[in-house]
């Protein structure tokens, strides 16, 4: 799996200028870059093969959450086994290793991206989705791909600029998953509720014939979900 992807060293490391800064400094000016591609990775979905994408959302995960110590999604549910694979083999790699493979990662992906850059202020470097970005991103799968990917990481910003540039709220993926479910599922209450009053139907099955309220374990989410579903029916 380390052949599509760069050296962990290779992007992330501070610059020339930063090289007498302390420990400190440089796991900060480090975090800050990682923050960066963090933000950049929206715009360059197309460009991400599958394996990349979970590559990057392990490291991710990594570094948010620290060594998976979740428990294993069911046999069913493929996409969820599929990162749960991806975080756990990390195991107790550092979340500075992780934030230098993932910055590595994004720059392979857009050589021309400068970590050590600031985003442009403003709505276009505030989002990520500004001029050029925006008007790639009215193709139907690549609008459905990104907000389930919003909703799965919990960016509600970039979930609310989806919607407003004419996602589909109820797509679903290739297993029936709307944005719904991952957004239940990753227990995400800000984005449910956004969903819900976005139109997003709660009573859509994925292909295990699961509802959005049955792949969740938060009671608030599960509650709101019903009572949005009674309303449906």
């Amino acid at each position: 799996m380390a052949s599509p992807f760069p050296a962990g060293n290779s992007g992330g490391e501070p610059s020339s200028g930063e090289e007498s800064a302390g420990p400190e400094e440089e796991a900060r000016a480090l975090a800050e870059q990682f923050e960066r591609a963090a933000e950049r990775l929206p715009g360059l979905m197309q460009a991400a093969s599958r394996e990349q994408l979970l590559y990057l959302y392990a490291r991710y995960k990594q570094v948010k959450f620290g060594n998976c110590n979740t428990p294993k999604p069911s046999f069913f549910d493929f996409e969820g086994k599929q990162k749960w694979e991806a975080w756990k083999a990390l195991g107790d790699s550092s979340p500075h290793q992780a934030m230098q493979e993932y910055i590595a990662t994004v720059k392979k992906l857009d050589p021309s991206w400068n970590p050590q850059t600031p985003e442009k202020s403003g709505k276009e470097g505030k989002t990520g989705f500004g001029g050029p970005v925006v008007s790639s991103l009215y193709q139907e799968e690549t609008i459905r791909a990104l907000l389930h990917w919003a909703c799965d990481r919990g960016h509600k910003e970039l979930v609310s600029v989806l919607l407003q540039h004419a996602a589909n709220v109820n797509s679903q993926d290739d297993e029936g998953q709307t944005a719904l479910h991952y957004a239940s599922a990753c227990e995400f209450f800000d984005i449910v509720e956004l969903l819900l009053k976005s139109g997003a139907d709660p009573t859509l099955l994925d292909q295990e014939g699961c509802l959005p309220e049955e792949v969740t374990d938060c009671k608030a989410i599960t509650s709101m979900l019903q009572q949005h579903t009674v309303g449906k029916t």
